[in-house]
């Protein structure tokens, strides 16, 4: 899945180099066997960020740092280059990162999948694992939010998927890594919550296509359902 990953990765237009960093020797060994480069870092890291920036400080030639998640195996190029394309266009934003429309009520309400919200600017405002924003009223009138969406589909409209991209300005990766984590990361699990916490704005993109992060055994046979089903596939 990682060499799947840096294959998405290398192949878009604003990325000049691809490097793995990673604290597990069996993802070191893999990316070496494929050709690609690779770095070991600290197993003592709070969040993939953390794990980047040791990993850029060692680039000092990086202005833009793209952060592709190893579980993101369906990433597509063209995301990867608007996401750099938008943070690169507004000055005020330090982090951009990627969203996508749910196609489910049921990925709405799972806690393994993260929710966006953000402003008419496209900056974001809340990452939560719980639905959000909330619909009141439909919930009041159906029961619950579960009912709510069944009852009516349309809802999922609300919601935006986050999916696992994110872009980062040199400066801002590396002050990131110098904060201790925040409350709401530790209480979320999510660590761009640090960044809304220390004031940062973080630009989000939609996704050019959908992807599916690989977070439990049934996601990783849905993307090898994909993938098998893909023409572009080539065995290797």
């Amino acid at each position: 899945m990682i060499i799947w990953v840096a294959e998405r990765a290398i192949a878009a237009k604003c990325v000049s180099r691809v490097l793995v960093a990673t604290d597990d020797e069996r993802v070191f060994g893999a990316a070496h066997r494929f050709g690609y480069e690779a770095v070991m870092t600290s197993p003592d890291h709070a969040s993939g960020t953390d794990r980047l920036a040791e990993a850029a400080a060692t680039i000092p030639n990086a202005e833009i740092i793209i952060n592709v998640q190893g579980d993101e195996p369906l990433i597509a190029p063209d995301t990867i280059d608007r996401t750099v394309e938008a943070l690169v266009a507004d000055e005020e934003c330090s982090i951009s990162t990627t969203w996508e429309p749910f196609t489910s009520a049921a990925d709405v309400i799972n806690p393994d999948i993260v929710k966006v919200v953000f402003d008419e600017s496209h900056r974001a405002i809340y990452f939560s694992r719980a639905p959000i924003p909330y619909p009141r009223e439909a919930v009041r009138k159906h029961g619950s939010i579960e009912a709510a969406l069944e009852t009516e589909p349309a809802l999922i409209n609300l919601f935006c998927k986050h999916t696992g991209l994110y872009v980062y300005r040199r400066a801002a990766l590396l002050q990131f890594a110098s904060w201790p984590p925040s409350e709401l990361e530790r209480t979320e699990s999510l660590e761009q919550l640090r960044a809304l916490d220390q004031g940062l704005n973080i630009k989000v993109v939609q996704s050019a296509e959908s992807s599916i992060g690989v977070d439990t055994p049934e996601d990783l046979e849905r993307v090898r359902t994909v993938v098998e089903r893909s023409e572009s596939w080539v065995t290797t």
